[in-house]
């Protein structure tokens, strides 16, 4: 057994297109569903624009607020299916026009962070299997069952566009269901539930498959704007990273945008350009800081909720615990009994 090829990147953290946020937005809508835009700094017309990169913590913002509404496993599925080649624009026509399975999953593990997944995937190949696992290791806990769901229905839905009538052999998750025909719809194959990973296993020999669409001179084309994009958007994205660890240095404190100016040596004005090109601001990166660094905390279990308000330079608990909610949907006291819980799962996580 042997790994195919290391995903690009080892965490969901990467910035990404706005394709899978107007996705979700338009699912919402169409069951009439909540605004999922209202907690953002998004807007309709920003999710318009093709050119635009957002943080991924405001896609997962996004997913939080939809999993809020209705995070229930048919809905992951349903959403999960609704990811197709043409979702991931030139990535996308790049994996397709691949000469062979093998050769689209190369490409799609080398620029994973083109992808709009949380669960980072591993392939592993073997004699007699094709094993595809997903590591949910780094999602945050209250999304995580609906992003696993989430994430393999639409690598399942990207690898039937690639090779029309693929099946899997067998496929396993961690969670247990009361409804596993939804699955079965999802995935053509009943799953096993409380395993100790979500994996999937194909037969090997579709690897060398050929693909239908393949052409050699379109995913050479579609190989070299991947790689400027990839470029790009490391390039753009390194503000955000400046600022977010300028806060984490100050535990979580807002200093307030001009001092964080002063400390990269640039204009507010300029930060705040800056900010917006890399698709995020200043008050999201504070509120993004305080939430991770929150849960954190609250992890722990030793710190009061009080102390937790202190340590991240509110003022008063309770409005702590308003922007808690805001970020969560729950009490600072529910998401510590709730986290706590599920690291007690299959996994110890």
């Amino acid at each position: 057994m042997a790994e195919l090829a290391a995903p690009a990147v080892g965490d969901w953290d990467f910035p990404r297109g706005t394709a899978s946020i107007e996705l979700m937005t338009r699912f919402a809508a169409e069951r009439g569903l909540a605004d999922l835009l209202a907690e953002t700094t998004l807007t309709p017309e920003l999710l318009a624009d093709p050119a635009v990169q957002v943080d991924a913590r405001q896609e997962l913002a996004v997913v939080r607020a939809l999993a809020q509404l209705d995070g229930s496993d048919a809905a992951a599925l349903e959403l999960g299916r609704r990811y197709r080649v043409t979702t991931f624009g030139i990535f996308g026509f790049a994996c397709i026009s691949s000469p062979t399975l093998r050769d689209a999953m190369l490409f799609a593990l080398r620029y994973f962070d083109l992808s709009f997944a949380f669960c980072i995937p591993h392939v592993v190949v073997g004699a007699d299997r094709l094993t595809l696992e997903l590591d949910d290791s780094r999602v945050p806990a209250d999304v995580a069952r609906f992003l696993v769901l989430r994430d393999l229905a639409a690598i399942f839905a990207v690898m039937r566009d690639l090779l029309p009538g693929i099946t899997l052999d067998e496929l396993t998750f961690r969670h247990e269901t009361s409804t596993p025909e939804e699955y079965l719809a999802a995935f053509g194959v009943r799953p096993r539930f409380g395993a100790d990973a979500c994996r999937a296993t194909l037969d090997p020999e579709l690897l060398s498959r050929p693909l239908p669409q393949a052409n050699d001179q379109t995913v050479a084309l579609c190989a070299a704007q991947c790689e400027a994009l990839v470029t790009r958007r490391r390039q753009r994205s390194g503000i955000s990273q400046q600022v977010r660890e300028r806060l984490v240095r100050l535990g979580g404190v807002d200093a307030g945008m001009d001092e964080i100016a002063r400390q990269l040596t640039l204009s507010t004005r300029t930060l705040r350009r800056r900010l917006t090109e890399a698709g995020t601001s200043y008050r999201a990166l504070v509120d993004e800081v305080r939430q991770t660094l929150a849960e954190e905390l609250l992890d722990t279990g030793v710190l009061s909720v009080e102390d937790v308000a202190y340590r991240l330079g509110y003022a008063e608990a309770s409005s702590f615990i308003h922007a808690f909610k805001r970020w969560t949907g729950m009490t600072p006291a529910a998401f510590a009994r709730r986290f706590r819980a599920a690291r007690r799962g299959p996994r110890g996580r």
